[in-house]
């Protein structure tokens, strides 16, 4: 059984890329530092635990369980706290990763899927964002992993090694079986958010800005399941490992939801209605970000399967169901 090292996979999304590692008979080893992940979403594998700016404890982790690939989830990733604490982005995202990648390639890690985001491409006003399109962040968080996806460009065509950046669209939903889910503290995403405050397991829902240039005001995003974009993490490994050149692609449905069309699409799939506040704007947020995900889905064979909103917003509800006191 091979094994796959996976930094951040204590976290949301790296702990759905273990599971779906594990099922494609892989054996997916967390290496995590655990300041925001949790041990409890580290099932299907080992957890080293420290921190990828540690070299010697990444060269052991690879030496230790013979590593030739590696999907690198850990960062920081709060586009409102990236505007006011640049420096722990910077910090967090980008020298720690170039040390990582230093390790890696000490190593001769033949193989890096990186975790990359929408936020590199800014306020960009196209009905659908294709990877050759501008990239102008409009915030810490999107420009630290521009410089990201260009070390592994360059230090990829120096070093020998080959890699892939997924340029993900909004993450939601939790996995079907309900082993795992989204946990962040502070939450600041919009379908956790609101499920916790219908089921009165969160604070009142806020929503930010209508003002935005959209049909409704609210700004519009491209919702894509936590459990689709790990099979896509895992296609992608197989893309690379058969050959596949290096580059970014995107992760998304083609298709966008505005807030408003969220709450209305929860309050169908609760049968409940959703109260919120509506606050101004944060800092950062684009109007608009809706992905061309075809090179992805011909690449990779991938389509995602379970990213409708009432999937999304029923996988959140049955996951946070059993957190509350309600559920025992």
């Amino acid at each position: 059984m091979e094994s796959i090292l996976v930094a951040g996979g204590a976290g949301y999304v790296g702990s759905h890329a273990c599971k779906a590692l594990s099922k494609a008979g892989y054996r997916p080893v967390t290496l995590d530092n655990l300041r925001t992940g949790h041990a409890d979403a580290v099932k299907w594998g080992p957890l080293v635990q420290a921190d990828i700016r540690d070299q010697a404890a990444v060269r052991a982790a690879v030496r230790e369980h013979d590593i030739s690939c590696v999907m690198h989830f850990a960062a920081a990733s709060l586009v409102a706290e990236s505007v006011v604490k640049p420096e722990i982005y910077y910090d967090n995202n980008v020298v720690a990763t170039l040390a990582f990648l230093d390790a890696l390639v000490a190593e001769k890690v033949k193989h890096i899927v990186f975790s990359s985001t929408a936020a590199v491409y800014g306020a960009i006003d196209v009905d659908l964002i294709k990877e050759d399109s501008p990239l102008v962040p409009t915030n810490p968080y999107g420009e630290t992993k521009r410089v990201i996806e260009g070390a592994l460009k360059w230090m990829g065509e120096a070093k020998g090694f080959t890699w892939c950046a997924l340029r993900y669209f909004n993450a939601a939903g939790a996995d079907a079986d309900g082993e795992i889910g989204e946990r962040h503290d502070p939450e600041t995403h919009l379908i956790p958010n609101l499920v916790r405050s219908v089921l009165g397991s969160g604070p009142g829902l806020k929503l930010f800005g209508n003002d935005y240039p959209t049909p409704d005001g609210s700004v519009v995003r491209d919702y894509i399941h936590v459990s689709d974009l790990a099979d896509a993490h895992v296609a992608a490994l197989s893309y690379l490992k058969a050959g596949g050149a290096a580059r970014p692609f995107n992760l998304g449905t083609g298709k966008g939801l505005s807030v408003l069309e969220i709450v209305a699409a929860a309050e169908a799939a609760l049968d409940r209605p959703v109260a919120y506040e509506m606050a101004g704007r944060r800092a950062g947020d684009p109007p608009k970000l809706v992905a061309d995900p075809s090179a992805a889905m011909t690449a990779f064979s991938w389509k995602p399967s379970r990213s409708d909103p009432k999937t999304l917003i029923s996988s959140v509800a049955a996951f946070e169901a059993t957190r509350t006191p309600a559920a025992g």
